[in-house]
């Protein structure tokens, strides 16, 4: 099994229509505090096993870096870990500010 990619339109008609996937942003600190999508949360090595225990292994999962290319790892690695319906953000959180800056919020 392997994730798929998911462009931010089809993630922003997903936010304004159905419950809200897990969206999982793997960029640093900083950057994830300066903006991010709202209610999406940071992972990293410290968090990761709480997130992977937590959270169902049937909800659907969105991984958001800052490019869309780091976020297909850590998809890739989410399938492996039992995740049945992981996304990769395509273009990532750069282009999702750019695109929806009205949906981006800063901590």
């Amino acid at each position: 099994m392997a994730f798929s990619h998911l462009s931010g339109e089809t993630l922003s008609q997903w936010l304004a229509t159905q419950a809200e996937p897990a969206i999982v942003d793997i960029r640093d600190p900083d950057s994830f505090a300066a903006g991010h999508i709202p209610g999406s949360h940071r992972l990293d090595n410290s968090t990761v096993a709480g997130f992977v225990a937590d959270t169902p292994a049937d909800a659907t999962v969105v991984v958001v870096c800052y490019h869309g290319h780091s976020s297909q790892q850590a998809a890739q690695w989410l399938v492996g870990q039992g995740f049945s319906e992981v996304y990769s953000l395509d273009g990532g959180f750069e282009q999702w500010r750019h695109q929806y800056p009205e949906r981006t919020a800063a901590s």
